[in-house]
Order: C-alpha cells, then structure tokens, then sequence
C-alpha cells in the first residue's frame, strides 16, 4: 500500500485496476480518515486476517472484478460502519468456509453488502447469488444422505433463469470525481453480445451514465425512475427508435442528454416533462420526419430557449411520385406560433424548415389569399366593370 505523507489526510483511496494479488495484514494502518476504498480491477486473490485493520471509518469498499474465491467475515470486522460493498466478478467458492460471510451478507439490515456476487462452484450453485444461498447447505458431507446434490433428478448445471441485465454486473463505475457507470459498448462484455434495453439496478446516486453503443431500440416508461441524482445521459448510438412517455421520469436534475446518432424521427408527446433543468440536447443523426410528429419537440424547445441543442435536421422526406425532397437543416429561423395567443413581436425560435413541401404551402395560400382580394375587387368595382375590360 502506498506510503506517502498527506498534506491532509485523504477520504477516497483509489487503488483500481493495478496488479495487487494480495491483500496484507495492517496494510492500510494510518488510513483512519478514509471512507470509500476502490480495489476493483485487481488480481486479488487472498485477504489476510486483519487486512482491514485502521479502516474504522470506511463505508464503502469495492472487491468486484477480482479473483476471490472465499473471505471471511472476520475480515469486515475492522469496519463497523461499512454499508457498501461489492464483491461481484469473482469466482466465489460456496463451500463452507464461506458460510460466516453469507450469513453476514443475508443480514437483512446489510441490504447493500455483496448484491449480485454470485457462486462459481461448486457446480450446483454456480450461477445463485451468494444473498440467496441456504448457508445449512454449504458445511454438508457430500456424501451425507438426503444431501441434494445427490439427487439425480436435479440438473448437473442449472442455468439461472434470465433477467433484466443489471448495472452493478454489466457496467464499470467509477467513483471520482463523481459517481459514473460506464455501460458503452457492452457487446465487447456479455457473452449475449450488447445490451438491448437499460439495465436494472442502476444505483440512486450515480451521477452520469453512459450506455452508447449498444442495442437499445426501446426507452421504457420508468426506465431511470430511482436515478434522482443523475446529471448526464448518454444513449447515443444505439439505433433507438422509440422513447415511451415517461422514460425520463424523475430525471428531475438532468443536464446534459445525448440522443444522437439513433434511428429516432420524432419525440412523443410528453417525454421531455421532468426535464426542467436540461441544459443540453444532442439530437444529431436521427432521420426526423418534417411532419406533424415532430410538432411535440419543436414546442418543447419553443418553450424552454436556454436549452442548447443540435442535429434538429429533417431526413429526405418523399413525395407521390417517389422523388426525394432534399434534406434540410434547423438553423432556419422561424415563427413558432403558441397555441395560447398571438405570438409576441419578434419572438422566434429555430425549427425544421421542411423546405419545397412547406414552401408549396405558401405559394398555395398566398395564391388563395390573391384570388381572394380578386373577387372583392371585382364585387366592390362591378360599376366600373366594362371600363376595365376596355382597359384589359
């Protein structure tokens, strides 16, 4: 363990992804202000007894993404107020030296110790989550009759049944300088290939997540409900098409969201509500269609100006007889009337400019309006009618 003098005595101690492979006695003595230890992304594979020893004011301590096979519970008991710790990723060995930490873990008032660290052997529990695991049955004789294991009915190898994918097992976090899981690109983590919808059990008070490149197609309702911390939002590339009403419900702090470069041609009414603090929109990428689907997004950004935003360009629009009409960008100004009102002088706001299609509108009504004054003309002048053909 590292040996320097503070100038003040330190809070977080970051030890991630180095090559520690053990663990030694007295090892973070004179570590007494340290509340969180990350040691996640190591090669440890042996704690010694007392290993712990000076950390009495850690809360959380991070072993995921190691090479544990057992620990003891004698181990945590220099941190009497440790209330986070995680311990997934490791090839835990339910057997009965490691009966005293289950039974530590399935504590219920210890919700947040170990959650999602799960068995590699013996094969009968590989898969079973250590918080789920009947400690009775991890001291037994093999060979003990009535054992289960015996039992030639039970499968050999039980495959877990499969679930929502959860964050704390498929991303990485990091806690410094804020609390950010990264969940991009997962393809090249999950045997399954890449995440196809928002992971379970993203903790409250992460502070940015990014989940780009990936395969979520799908926003649910409620997707990011317990995320109430969350700052920024990251769901680029990832061929989304959809996002249901309510999908950012409780984002109630977010800032900064990046939709871009997804299959998206509009936003659905509703969607942006909770966003009252956002800051940043990225919209780049997606084909948005210049119809009356897009009207919901374009009056949102209408009535909330201080939001920086990006990529609002229509997709090449077809029309009957199969040619494109061209693409066209957002950076036209235009009046966005308010459905309440008479606009105010001057008040404006950038919108699609759907180009030749909204251009025929015009000529069309103007044409209307021309034929219009026309006829009132001829009804207010019918005295002077035959002058005027004299005149033609």
């Amino acid at each position: 363990m590292p040996t320097q003098t503070w100038s003040r005595p330190p809070k977080h101690l970051l030890l991630a992804r180095n090559r520690i492979k053990v663990l030694r006695q007295g090892g973070f003595l004179g570590y007494d202000s340290v509340t969180s230890l990350d040691l996640q992304q190591n090669q440890i594979s042996f704690v010694e007894e007392g290993a712990f020893q000076g950390l009495g004011g850690l809360t959380t301590l991070l072993l995921q993404h190691n090479r544990l096979e057992t620990l003891s519970e004698e181990t945590l008991i220099p941190m009497p107020g440790l209330t986070y710790l995680r311990l997934y990723h490791n090839p835990w060995n339910c057997l009965c030296p490691l009966d005293s930490l289950i039974r530590t873990l399935q504590i219920p008032s210890n919700r947040n110790l170990g959650n999602h660290a799960r068995c590699a052997e013996p094969i009968q529990l590989k898969g079973r989550k250590l918080k789920q695991v009947n400690p009775e049955m991890l001291c037994l004789d093999p060979q003990t009759p009535g054992d289960p294991t015996e039992d030639p009915g039970l499968p050999t190898d039980p495959r877990p049944i499969r679930t929502k994918a959860d964050a704390t097992t498929t991303c990485h976090t990091y806690l410094y300088p804020d609390i950010r899981m990264d969940c991009s690109n997962r393809g090249k983590f999950l045997d399954d290939g890449r995440l196809t919808e928002v992971p379970a059990g993203v903790p409250e008070d992460v502070v940015h997540i990014d989940l780009s490149n990936n395969s979520i197609s799908h926003l649910k309702a409620k997707d990011f409900l317990g995320t109430k911390s969350l700052r920024t939002l990251n769901i680029s590339r990832n061929h989304m098409q959809h996002a249901d009403t309510g999908s950012f419900s409780g984002l109630l702090h977010l800032q900064i969201l990046d939709l871009s470069s997804n299959n998206l041609h509009f936003i659905q009414y509703g969607v942006l509500e909770d966003l009252y603090f956002l800051s940043e929109l990225k919209l780049g990428g997606n084909p948005w269609v210049c119809d009356y689907s897009i009207h919901y997004m374009v009056y949102w950004l209408h009535l909330h100006p201080g939001v920086k935003h990006s990529g609002l360009t229509a997709a090449p629009l077809w029309n009957t007889r199969g040619t494109a009409w061209r693409s066209t960008s957002t950076h036209t100004t235009t009046t966005v009337p308010k459905a309440d009102g008479p606009e105010k002088p001057g008040q404006t706001q950038p919108r699609p400019n759907c180009g030749p299609r909204r251009k025929k509108r015009r000529e069309t009504r103007r044409r209307r309006s021309r034929n219009q004054k026309q006829n009132q003309n001829r009804s207010h002048s019918h005295s002077h009618s035959h002058s005027c053909s004299r005149d033609s």
